[in-house]
């Protein structure tokens, strides 16, 4: 939201006040402020000076203020006048005690924000200006001192304005290719169709049988971020401070927080709302290890982005929503050893502990997740073998083409994959011949599968269908869908 800023010079005696639920850190800024006034070769009042930010129901948070509230006040002073660029322009940063302007996060919100708003420039500390030029229309204004947007504003002319350079293509930092991968055919094969509709995976298989390093090679068969995919998720980073110099977001993320994480560290929050694991997976993996070792409570907390793509979180500050629309890949052992059904090792576990370890996943959760597989331990002629395996290369071309299958079906419906349709749309794209309709009855039937496991089912079978390039869900299709519920085998 957009926050004015505004400054009341009156008589009285010397009080600085901030107004408009200002948190510590700005409250704190009126000493920065003031050091930099001074430094900056201008006088500070020695009277009253009174400054709001409006409007002032909302809570206003971090040193962003800075740079506004130091114009805003000599503003008030009669050291700079309200010329046109001042109305149209934006300012962003924090300022040192001798006036220098510091970068500051969510640079890239802002000039967005800018946009909306109908502004033509934002003014920012030089280290945030290739991050906040990253959105077309807006013209970024480079700040080293706060002397000098203060002689540009008394001198009015026309501001040298940044330029962005082209940057290089960063490479993704997930090397692990499919062809790397030994055996595991029906999983490679398994999350092939996951990657073609976003389908949330669960791994059940012992230790060592290469559940992780097939979760990290997925990434290389995902479609390339569309220009408005990574700039949605470089907003997120951007507001999270974790943005790196490289600016644009061009790799899908791949999250991968360890089993102690807390809620919040993997939802979001803290006493202002920060985005979370989930969101800053948004529009690539998050990937689970050891999914049995979450706390019950923080596993139960994903039920709201896996179901809604979106996580909502409400704080006496105020509530906001980010946006978490990801692929889970979860892996967990099939018992607390890590040896159940396996046949080279004994299994030492209580049928007791088996089932309590079990139940740490609970039944709405299963229902949310559309495929689970059993990842076996790899024989020893497969480790060795000399077979050329299909690259991750290939295997994207055909992700590619059936995500481009979903996103021309479903133009009309602001969507573009099969996880996303809606309850009321399946009967339109999901139709099912008369073969299909009985074996689906059937497994329902027999294991008692919730109304959310035949949506996802539906959806499961729409995809494999789009990577055969079928227009219709053949019987075939159904039954390999219905072969990765995870109903059955946990």
């Amino acid at each position: 939201m957009r926050i004015s800023v505004e400054a009341d010079v009156s008589a009285g005696l010397p009080r600085f006040t901030i107004v408009g639920l200002p948190d510590t850190a700005i409250s704190e800024s009126r000493e920065r402020i003031r050091s930099a006034i001074k430094n900056a070769g201008f006088s500070f009042p020695r009277t009253r000076v009174t400054v709001n930010l409006a409007p002032a129901d909302i809570k206003k948070q971090g040193p962003v203020y800075d740079l506004p509230i130091a114009l805003a006040i000599l503003m008030a002073t009669g050291v700079i006048s309200n010329t046109t660029f001042l109305k149209e322009t934006a300012f962003l940063g924090e300022l040192s005690l001798e006036g220098d302007v510091r970068p500051v996060h969510g640079a890239l919100l802002a000039c967005s924000m800018c946009k909306e708003y109908g502004l033509r420039s934002l003014a920012v500390a030089i280290e945030n200006c290739h991050e906040a030029s990253i959105v077309k229309g807006i013209n970024v204004i480079p700040v080293n001192t706060l002397l000098e947007i203060v002689e540009l504003i008394k001198l009015n002319k026309q501001p040298e304005f940044y330029k962005r350079k082209k940057q290089k293509k960063i490479k993704s930092g997930h090397m692990i290719d499919f062809s790397d991968i030994r055996g595991q055919e029906h999983v490679k094969r398994a999350l092939t169709i996951a990657a073609a509709g976003n389908h949330n995976v669960l791994m059940i298989g012992p230790p060592g049988s290469g559940k992780t390093m097939i979760a990290r090679a997925l990434p290389s068969i995902l479609p390339s971020l569309t220009f408005t995919e990574a700039l949605e998720t470089t907003k997120i980073y951007s507001i999270s401070g974790l943005l790196s110099h490289e600016s644009l977001i061009e790799n899908r993320p791949f999250r991968h927080p360890h089993h102690t994480s807390s809620n919040i560290s993997l939802i979001g929050g803290g006493s202002y709302p920060m985005p979370g694991e989930v969101s800053l997976a948004h529009n690539g993996v998050l990937f689970l290890d050891e999914f049995a070792e979450f706390s019950r409570k923080t596993i139960e907390n994903l039920r709201q982005p896996l179901e809604d793509k979106y996580v909502t979180i409400s704080r006496a500050s105020g509530t906001l929503t980010f946006p978490s629309n990801f692929m889970l890949i979860a892996s967990m052992n099939p018992c607390p050893c890590g040896y159940l059904n396996d046949k080279n090792h004994t299994c030492e576990c209580a049928p007791s502990q088996v089932q309590a370890y079990k139940r740490k996943i609970s039944g709405p959760i299963l229902d949310r997740i559309d495929m689970s597989l059993h990842v076996p331990r790899v024989d020893f002629e497969k480790l060795t073998s000399t077979q050329n395996l299909e690259p991750s290369e290939t295997i994207k071309l055909r992700v590619e083409n059936a995500r481009k299958i979903q996103q021309e079906r479903y133009s009309n419906l602001m969507i573009t994959t099969n996880d996303q349709l809606s309850t009321k749309s399946l009967g339109q794209y999901c139709k099912l011949n008369n073969d299909s309709i009985l074996i689906l009855k059937s497994a329902i039937d027999q294991y008692q599968l919730s109304a959310r496991a035949y949506t996802r089912i539906l959806k499961v079978a729409r995809t494999i269908a789009d990577i055969e390039q079928s227009n219709e869900i053949k019987t075939a299709h159904l039954a390999e869908a219905l072969g990765y519920r995870c109903d059955k085998i946990i």
